[in-house]
C-alpha cells in the first residue's frame, strides 16, 4: 500500500518541483511607479491641537507634533509637522513611535514629511514569540516542526509567490505551484514519512483540485473580475495588465490549504486510532465511525471559514450595510461576492474533504495497522 501511495503522489510532487524551478523568479525586479515617498522613524516629542494655520478661525483643527527623526538623512533631528483631526486620521500623542513619509526635501524642514503610522515591530516580534513558545510548550517536538514548516510556508511566499507574480508569471500557476510545494513539505515536514501522512496529503490534493475547479467555474459564471480595491492599487503600482482573476483564484487555492490540512490530518489520525484500538474493525466499520467524527468537525470548520472571511471583511460590510442601496447589490458587488465565492467554494472543499479522506484512510489503515502494530502519539 506504502508502494501504491508513493506511485500516485511521486507525479506531483515532481511536478510540483518543475513548477517551481520553471516559475522561479531570476533577474531584477521590474521597476514600478513609486510615489517618491520613503518611509522614516521617529518618535512624537509634543504635540499640540490648534488651527492648521493662522489665522484660521473655526476652520478645521490640527495636531502639531514635534518629532525626533531616528533614521534618515536628519536623525537626531526635531521637525514639527501637522495631521489633520479627522475621523479618518489616527490620534498620535507623546511618546509614540511613528512613521513618516519623507517627500525627499529638506531633510530639517517639517514640510517635507508626513505622519502616517505607528512603528509595531516590537509588539509583533512580542507576540511572535509569545505563539512560538506556546507551541512549543504544547506539543515539544512536533510543534516545532510545526514551526518549521510554518517558516517553509511563510519563506515560499515570500521568496517565490510574491517575486514570481511581480515579474509577470501567470497567478494561477504559480498559486497551484506554491499550493503543492506548501501542501508536500509542511505536512511531511511537520508529521513525518509515513503512509499516514501520505493519505492525508492525497486527500488534501483531490480536495484542493475540487476547491480549483469550482472557483474556475464560478468566478468564470458570476462575471468576477478581481479588481477589488486592493488588486486595482497593484495594477496601478505595477504598470503593466495583470491577470486579476487568475490572483483571485489564486488566492482562493492557497488560502484553502490551511483549513484543508487541518481536515485531512485529523480524518486520517482518527481512522489509524480507531483501527489500533479495534483492530477487528473493517473498512465500512472504520469509514463510518471517522465521518461520524468528521461531521462535527467539518461543522465547526465552516462556520470558521465563514466567520474568519466576514470578520475580514467587517468594514466592507459595515460600508456597503450602511451606503443605503439593496441587498442584492451589495452580494453583487465585486468586493463582496468574491468573498462569498471564496467562503462557499472553500467550503464545499471542506465538505468533500471528510468522505474522500476517511475513504482513502481506512482503505490504507486496514492494511497498514494490525493487531501488532504500536499506537503513535
Amino acid at each position: 500500500m506504502r508502494q501504491l501511495l508513493a506511485i500516485l503522489l511521486t507525479p506531483f510532487a515532481l511536478a510540483s518541483l518543475v513548477g517551481l524551478v520553471v516559475l522561479f523568479p531570476t533577474g531584477d525586479a521590474p521597476a514600478v511607479s513609486s510615489s517618491g515617498l520613503t518611509p522614516v522613524d521617529g518618535t512624537v516629542t509634543a504635540a499640540q491641537a490648534g488651527p492648521c494655520s493662522e489665522g484660521d478661525v473655526g476652520g478645521t483643527d490640527c495636531l502639531t507634533l514635534t518629532v525626533q527623526l531616528t533614521e534618515g538623512a536628519a536623525a537626531g533631528s526635531d521637525i514639527r509637522t501637522t495631521v489633520p483631526l479627522e475621523p479618518s486620521t489616527p490620534r498620535f500623542a507623546v511618546g509614540d513611535d511613528v512613521v513618516l513619509a519623507y517627500n525627499g526635501g529638506e531633510p530639517l524642514s517639517g514640510q517635507s514629511y508626513q505622519v502616517v503610522d505607528f512603528q509595531r515591530g516590537f509588539p509583533l516580534v512580542l507576540l511572535a514569540a509569545v505563539f512560538a513558545m506556546a507551541v512549543i510548550a504544547l506539543a515539544r517536538w512536533k510543534g516545532l516542526s510545526a514551526l518549521a514548516a510554518l517558516g517553509v510556508s511563510i519563506g515560499v511566499l515570500v521568496v517565490f509567490v510574491l517575486p514570481a507574480i511581480v515579474r509577470g508569471e501567470n497567478p494561477l500557476l504559480v498559486g497551484i505551484t506554491a499550493a503543492g510545494v506548501i501542501m508536500f513539505a509542511v505536512l511531511y515536514l511537520t508529521h513525518g514519512f509515513s503512509a499516514r501522512t501520505s493519505t492525508a496529503v492525497l486527500g488534501t490534493m483531490v480536495s484542493l483540485a475540487l476547491i480549483g475547479a469550482l472557483s474556475a467555474l464560478f468566478s468564470a459564471f458570476a462575471a468576477l473580475t478581481g479588481l477589488d480595491e486592493e488588486t486595482a492599487t497593484l495594477v496601478g503600482v505595477l504598470g503593466r495588465e495583470v491577470d486579476t482573476r487568475g490572483l483571485l483564484l489564486a488566492g482562493i487555492v492557497i488560502g484553502a490549504l490551511g483549513v484543508l490540512d487541518d481536515v485531512t490530518v485529523t480524518q486520517t489520525s482518527a481512522v489509524w486510532e480507531l483501527r489500533a484500538a479495534n483492530p477487528s474493525l473493517g473498512w465500512r466499520e472504520l469509514y463510518a465511525a471517522g465521518v461520524r467524527i468528521g461531521r462535527d468537525h467539518v461543522a465547526s470548520a465552516v462556520n470558521t471559514l465563514v466567520m474568519a472571511y466576514a470578520g475580514a471583511a467587517l468594514p466592507l460590510l459595515l460600508y456597503s450595510s450602511v451606503s443605503g442601496v439593496g441587498a442584492g447589490a451589495i452580494l453583487g458587488s465585486q468586493d463582496i461576492a468574491q468573498e462569498i465565492v471564496r467562503t462557499l467554494v472553500g467550503s464545499i472543499g471542506l465538505v468533500a474533504a471528510v468522505p474522500v479522506t476517511t475513504a482513502l484512510a481506512a482503505l490504507v489503515a486496514v492494511r497498514e495497522v494490525s493487531p501488532a502494530t504500536p499506537r503513535t502519539g
